[in-house]
């Protein structure tokens, strides 16, 4: 049985890759993870914030709103922000490169046009198998257009890839205008890699204190319903790898990805819930249920209900939209 696939050039045992999270933040988890079966590991998010920490070398205007996603730095509560966070970083991979058998992909949190983004280099000399580029940017203001906000996306990216050779990955949001388009952009630009999607924190009204908040909701199977989708349409159609994130907790969501054109797929909510040894259950179940379909690979099943493959090409599209919901009845 063949679980091998590759990703942003990367050679990977299996398609499951531990995502950034509070796991991939600590050695011991880290090696767990490896030992229960990991293929790579993204190592928790280094945020613009901890490199630029003085305010005069951080671009305001395109910072502000940053903090609206999971992996923004309220994710990781009393954190004190100073450069002494970046050193320790970079001495994490040299540490961890050492003792790994596993792709090792620095994740590089940011969207300013700071100097953040040259501390990519220092990333790859630590030993950074690969970077994948965290563009966090909710635009707020109404008066910025949609172009202008893609072009900060795009511009970011190429600086990236400007300091570094290793290979980097983007990981999305949903909530472009023109998902497809900004995905071949990046891939046309020279990301080796697409992860679909970015989870956003929530804002919710706490009614007690009468005041916003943000909260972090796990996402559970559900919840992969997009990264399917727009798995499913980029297939074949961007040179770039898929990667399909968000609501990946079972054998079964891992099929589907990989049906559905992915490359890989990383889990963080799953294992945070059920703990590393996860990753070892869902990796059975998937053999499992290859031998019990005849599969011999996963390369073979690769796209094959992908919409350049499928024979219901309608369920990607618009063209099933009004007839799901005139034959939906409570």
């Amino acid at each position: 049985m063949k679980l091998d696939t590759t990703y942003m050039g990367l050679a990977l045992k299996n398609p499951i890759i531990a995502g950034a999270s509070p796991l991939t933040a600590s050695t011991d988890s880290i090696k767990r993870l490896e030992d229960a079966g990991a293929a790579a590991i993204v190592l928790h998010s280094i945020f613009e914030e901890q490199i630029n920490h003085e305010a005069h070398e951080i671009d305001h205007f395109l910072f502000k709103g940053g903090e609206s996603y999971a992996e923004a730095v309220g994710y990781f509560p009393d954190m004190e922000l100073s450069n002494l966070e970046s050193e320790h970083y970079l001495e994490e991979i040299s540490t961890l490169k050492s003792s790994l058998s596993i792709p090792l992909i620095a994740s590089l949190n940011g969207v300013s046009k700071g100097g953040w983004i040259e501390y990519a280099g220092k990333l790859q000399e630590a030993g950074a198998d690969g970077l994948e580029l965290n563009i966090t940017y909710i635009p707020t203001d109404v008066d910025l257009d949609g172009r202008s906000i893609e072009k900060l996306y795009l511009d970011a990216l190429e600086t990236v890839l400007q300091t570094v050779s290793i290979p980097v990955s983007v990981k999305m949001n949903a909530f472009f205008s023109a998902p497809a388009n900004m995905a071949k952009q990046f891939s046309d630009m020279g990301a080796k890699a697409l992860v679909l999607f970015d989870r956003p924190v929530q804002v919710d009204i706490d009614l007690e204190e009468l005041t916003a908040i943000q909260t972090i909701h796990p996402s559970i199977s559900a919840d992969l319903s997009e990264s399917l989708r727009w798995s499913a349409l980029l297939y074949k159609k961007v040179a770039a790898s898929l990667c399909a994130s968000t609501g990946v907790y079972t054998h079964e969501d891992v099929l589907k990805a990989m049906m559905s054109g992915a490359d890989a797929v990383q889990m963080v909510s799953a294992l945070l819930q059920h703990g590393e040894s996860h990753i070892t259950d869902v990796l059975s179940d998937l053999v499992a249920w290859m031998e019990e379909k005849e599969y011999l690979s996963i390369e073979q099943m690769k796209g094959s209900i992908s919409l350049h493959h499928t024979v219901n090409p309608a369920a990607y599209q618009r063209a099933n939209y009004m007839r799901i919901l005139t034959e939906y009845r409570y």
